[in-house]
């Protein structure tokens, strides 16, 4: 099987084994595109709050808060609860992993992981994810593209592309936009929620704003 698939992919990897966590790294680093290390499920969740994640590999007995608990605040909560996960776990432990198929995870890898399995097991999970992401893309573009045309609300969305971070994270204000700008606060605000509406940026907070990645490659 091929894992060109995975170079697009950024993991959140959640093992608290130190061992586990740097021998599976090592070889997970050459395959995926960014991937992102945590200790324990409460570790998971700071991370998954601050950075754009695609998918996620825990394993299930952790100190703080355990996979299976972390699965269910994500599945229950706000910041991506679709993401897919894959769990590891072993032979013994068959009631967390009947929880955890409870809580609709994607996959999951017995242990000690076979790194061809795990490839294996990512690729799979993730082929539907591009495929609709692709589809999600077009419908994305073409509502863009209807709906942002010419006028102050271009310079705006160019004003956004040129300050954010890279995470895709706009931290600015109104204000600071009116200003540059020279536009109104209506028309910020109107450009704002229409941008919202067709998915292409989402709010984290007050103030805070992150921009959808296609955005970025498509820039206007």
């Amino acid at each position: 099987m091929s894992y060109e698939k995975l170079k697009n992919l950024t993991l959140l990897y959640v093992e608290d084994d130190e061992d586990t966590l740097k021998a599976s790294a090592m070889i997970l680093e050459d395959y995926v595109g960014k991937l992102i290390l945590a200790r324990n499920g409460k570790e998971a969740l700071e991370l998954l709050a601050q950075h754009r994640v695609d998918m996620i590999l825990t394993d299930i007995l952790m100190p703080k808060i355990n996979g299976i608990e972390m699965i269910r605040k994500i599945r229950e909560g706000k910041i991506n609860p679709q993401i897919p996960i894959v769990i590891t776990t072993a032979h013994t432990e068959t009631q967390y992993l009947l929880d955890a198929i409870h809580l609709r995870v994607d996959g999951y890898i017995l242990k000690p992981i076979v790194i061809e399995d795990l490839l294996d097991t990512l690729t799979k999970v993730i082929l539907p994810i591009i495929q609709a992401r692709m589809i999600s893309n077009q419908n994305l573009l073409i509502n863009a593209i209807s709906t942002f045309v010419g006028g102050k609300k271009i310079e705006i969305i160019r004003y956004l592309l040129k300050n954010i971070d890279e995470e895709y994270v706009f931290r600015g204000s109104y204000e600071s936009i009116m200003e540059t700008l020279d536009v109104s606060k209506p028309t910020v605000v109107k450009t704002f929620a229409q941008l919202m509406e067709t998915g292409l940026i989402t709010k984290i907070k007050n103030k805070i704003y992150r921009l959808h990645p296609d955005i970025i490659q498509n820039k206007v």
